[in-house]
């Protein structure tokens, strides 16, 4: 039985689903319709969204279109790189890391107009609808949710552009339709379906947007310099940027030099596994020297910890759980650990690899007086010795009793 609702946030991109699903909350809820667009990044112009929402009905002052960006890298993606988060492995988490900010953004608009609830174009079958309501209820449990693609039988792309056409829901087509379900933002694009359901097929050239295959690569590779403190990327080459500026940027410099791919098969948190592409290649610059300038500034313990810590923390922002106190926790932790991170970071980007080639700190715990291989006045060899015995001292009680 269908909740009563007076006024819904829609995340609205203007896009196909989207779209009809505004028809369609007008149709089957008899409610106003409030619509908000977030900037993140993802490289299309969403001004258009408005004439849009206007077109099929939208009040003016129910049209919400907001620019995310510095938001988005400085509040979501800085923290997350602080804590090296990769999922299973090789996932950076494009996507998983978006959906609490615009979750977050619909409920803070929810209040500000008066509704009553909110709705979002994720798929009953993946991880979106998690993210999104378990922000939704976090912040507000009150608010009604709806989800149209667990409610109707629009379940393919013909349907919907039936339902478009039957409803006079005008929807642009730019040239030859992607075979791909795509998501696109700051940190990275995504792809799914198509041939990629075939976790045996290679994909397409032409499937890659924002990388240059390695091969077709500069011959030449490019030195950068990435300066941090507190653990976050502040300067590159010597100029200070602002945290989107900063991702845009290594963005263009890795995509030039075929950084960022990943194929992946990952495991959803609704239970089945699904193979996905990314393009991250700003990220994957950040990832290596955030693990290079960490390499001289943290204690050996604190940074074994750390990266035990990791795969939780990955697992927490993958499920959904971004607003949950465990993952709070975690960040504090994490957080503390960042206080000494500082210093300059010098990477090579050559043929989809990035290698780092240098790094110095004014807080390193990097003492050539206790690593040199020459002669040296700090450190007796000797006590080796009885440091090894010590660590040994069980294993020598145990093959004692086992003779």
């Amino acid at each position: 039985m269908k909740k009563s609702v007076k006024k819904v946030v829609l995340a609205y991109s203007g896009g196909l689903d989207t779209s009809v699903i505004l028809k369609w909350l007008q149709d089957e809820y008899q409610c106003e319709v409030v619509t908000f667009t977030a900037d993140i990044g993802q490289g299309e112009e969403v001004e258009p969204a408005r004439a849009k929402a206007i077109a099929l009905g939208i009040k003016p002052e129910n049209i919400f279109i907001d620019d995310l960006r510095e938001e988005f890298v400085r509040d979501y993606v800085y923290p997350m790189f602080r804590a090296n988060a990769i999922y299973e492995g090789e996932y950076l988490l494009g996507t998983s890391i978006a959906r609490p900010l615009i979750a977050k953004r619909q409920v803070e608009i929810a209040r500000i107009t008066g509704a009553d609830g909110v709705a979002h174009g994720a798929t009953g079958k993946g991880n979106d609808q998690v993210r999104f309501e378990m922000g939704y209820l976090g912040m507000n449990s009150s608010l009604t949710i709806i989800a149209p693609w667990r409610e109707w039988d629009l379940n393919s792309r013909e349907k919907l552009l039936a339902y478009a056409e039957q409803h006079g829901i005008s929807i642009e087509k730019k040239g030859k339709k992607s075979p791909y379900s795509m998501d696109a933002n700051l940190l990275h694009i995504s792809y799914e379906g198509g041939i990629l359901e075939d976790p045996a097929a290679e994909p397409e050239k032409s499937m890659w947007l924002w990388t240059t295959a390695p091969e077709d690569a500069p011959d030449t590779p490019e030195y950068i310099e990435i300066g941090y403190k507190n653990g976050d990327p502040i300067t590159l080459n010597g100029e200070t940027l602002s945290p989107a500026t900063m991702l845009k940027t290594l963005n263009t410099l890795g995509g030039k030099h075929g950084i960022g791919r990943a194929d992946i098969v990952e495991n959803r948190f609704v239970g089945m596994k699904s193979r996905g592409c990314y393009e991250t290649p700003g990220g994957a610059i950040m990832l290596k020297a955030h693990r290079a300038i960490e390499s001289i500034t943290l204690d050996r313990e604190e940074a074994h910890l750390k990266d035990e810590l990791m795969p939780r923390y990955a697992k927490l922002i993958y499920n959904g759980f971004w607003f949950s106190p465990e993952r709070e926790m975690l960040r504090a932790a994490i957080d503390k650990t960042q206080e000494n991170v500082e210093g300059t970071v010098r990477l090579k980007l050559y043929k989809g690899v990035v290698t780092v080639v240098g790094r110095q700190s004014p807080r390193s715990l990097f003492n050539p007086e206790y690593c040199t291989f020459e002669e040296d006045a700090v450190y007796d060899q000797k006590d080796a010795g009885g440091f090894i015995k010590l660590n040994a001292l069980r294993f020598i009680i145990e093959g004692k009793a086992r003779k």
